[in-house]
């Protein structure tokens, strides 16, 4: 069975025509649509969105009268009535699901409203994304129409008062479209398992029943599972069992770091496909071969508006001025890293992810996630991407040949002046003293600020390297551990804090 032969009902065909390239007159026509729908909620009737968005200005009206908003802001001021179960408040009816999201910085959880019309959208992009492997040469034709493993949260939600909360991937995976059924795997029962150390078993158990053509899912419990599968039954890739294994969608965390460990695992070459799904929606994906970035979803759900990342609109904390630039998807440049800001079909209004993006091809319309605005370094002014760090691990990792599947980095005082103090996994043979030397190098390279910063005031480069399995329980030790947890690039506040003191408790031997 092809899945590009799957009849899909008609309201989802009408709305799956290729993407055109007049994104300011898209983006334009998605906001009106948001508007309209919202403008009889308490949100909408506050800031007249019924007026607005019958204006032929209507994006510029709707920048100066409706204030932007981080989680904490908008939920007090807005969700937490939603979660109370009053209807109306920022998106028509009552909101019965939430995903539960505490990113990679902060420990508390946080509520982020899911609607019927959100997770249409979210279905609609997923549909677009599969009809683009059409545009990949030579793709193993055999492979679409087999399984899709895809890892994630459970489906068995927590209940509130009147409200279901758990993993958005969860979330999805229970309202799994009729038609694709046949394909989802590890199936209804198994996804509804909480225990994910029992959830992976029961894969493993399961997985000579399956033939597999995607795999979908973040990179390091991925890899943890394909490698719990080759050992339970003695085999030397994952290829041994799923032949047809061909395609891998992954996203929220760069792949590059896990790629050589990871193709240890592999008879034969993946093709490789990011997405960008975060709980608020899906906002981008690749759709060609080789494409350094993800296509922008400009037509369908989301409006999109963009803050310069820089010291004019943004304080050393990560945190915007007031009145910071926002520009629209036809005001951006290529090349300059943006904080992306959204409006969407569940509540969402001018919300400020904490996500910094950068177009590729402005043309094109193609992103790539550089980092987030709470994990940059900028002690001094070293001004340090996730990006930057992601490129030296890989470039020093490739040099050493050795696999460096997780990281983290803390800025810390040093001498009356500063540090950065870098904590690395690798299971490899691996001398941490030429380690720290290249990973230092190649950010002088990679960034002047940076090079500039390290003969004042950043001091010193420090370096402990640590078995994988210990970035693991940690994220066990604060029930982090499953499909949508990721470790932190950099590590701050009360994260660093039960690091540090896991690293005490625990008496891990590192090599420095």
């Amino acid at each position: 069975m092809a899945l590009f032969d799957i009849k899909l009902p008609e309201t989802i065909r009408a709305r799956l025509g290729l993407p055109q390239n007049d994104f300011k007159r898209q983006q334009e026509r998605v906001l009106r649509k948001l508007l309209h729908k919202a403008r009889f909620t308490e949100f909408g009737q506050q800031y007249r969105f019924d007026e607005i968005g019958l204006q032929e200005n209507c994006v510029k009206l709707f920048q100066q009268k409706v204030p932007l908003f981080n989680y904490n802001k908008i939920y007090d001021a807005w969700w937490h009535r939603s979660l109370q179960g009053y209807p109306d408040v920022c998106w028509p009816g009552r909101i019965k699901y939430y995903a539960l999201s505490s990113g990679t910085s902060e420990a508390a959880s946080k509520y982020i409203p899911i609607t019927n019309d959100l997770l249409k959208g979210n279905r609609v992009v997923m549909i677009r994304q599969i009809l683009s492997l059409r545009n990949y040469n030579d793709i193993p034709v055999r492979s679409i129409g087999k399984g899709w493993l895809m890892l994630g949260g459970s489906t068995a939600l927590q209940k509130g008062g009147g409200y279901y909360a758990g993993d958005l991937s969860g979330i999805t995976a229970k309202k799994v479209p009729f038609w694709f059924q046949p394909f989802y795997k590890p199936g209804k029962k198994i996804a509804r398992q909480r225990n994910w150390n029992r959830k992976l078993r029961e894969i493993v158990k399961k997985a000579p029943e399956w033939d597999i053509g995607f795999i979908v899912g973040v990179p390091a419990w991925i890899q943890m599972c394909m490698e719990m599968i080759i050992e339970e039954y003695n085999l030397k890739t994952i290829h041994d069992i799923w032949p047809n294994l061909a395609f891998y969608v992954h996203g929220g965390v760069s792949f590059q770091p896990y790629k050589k460990s990871f193709e240890k695992l592999l008879a034969k070459p993946l093709t490789y496909i990011e997405t960008y799904l975060a709980s608020e929606g899906f906002f981008a994906y690749q759709d060609r071969p080789n494409s350094k970035g993800m296509r922008l979803v400009t037509n369908e759900h989301i409006f999109h508006e963009f803050i310069p990342f820089d010291d004019k609109n943004f304080d050393a904390n990560g945190d915007p001025v007031e009145n910071p630039q926002v520009l629209t998807v036809a005001e951006v440049e290529e090349h300059k890293d943006y904080v992306l800001v959204i409006s969407t079909s569940a509540g969402a209004w001018r919300y400020i992810v904490g996500d910094t993006i950068r177009f590729t091809d402005k043309q094109r319309c193609e992103i790539v996630i550089t980092g987030r605005t709470k994990h940059y370094l900028s002690l001094v002014g070293e001004h340090l991407s996730v990006e930057n760090m992601n490129k030296a691990i890989e470039l020093a990792s490739s040099d050493m040949n050795i696999s460096i599947p997780e990281f983290a980095v803390v800025g810390e005082p040093y001498q009356n002046l500063f540090a950065h103090h870098w904590y690395v996994a690798c299971d490899d043979a691996v001398n941490a003293e030429t380690l720290r030397f290249k990973i230092d190098d190649y950010l002088k390279q990679l960034n002047d600020d940076y090079a500039t910063e390290r003969g004042h005031a950043l001091k010193e480069v420090f370096l402990d390297v640590l078995p994988e399995k210990t970035f693991i329980q940690f994220m066990r030790s604060l029930g982090k551990i499953g499909g949508q947890h990721k470790f932190p690039r950099v590590l701050k506040g009360k994260m660093l804090e039960d690091w540090k003191t896991f690293l005490a408790n625990e008496m891990i031997p590192a090599k420095r």
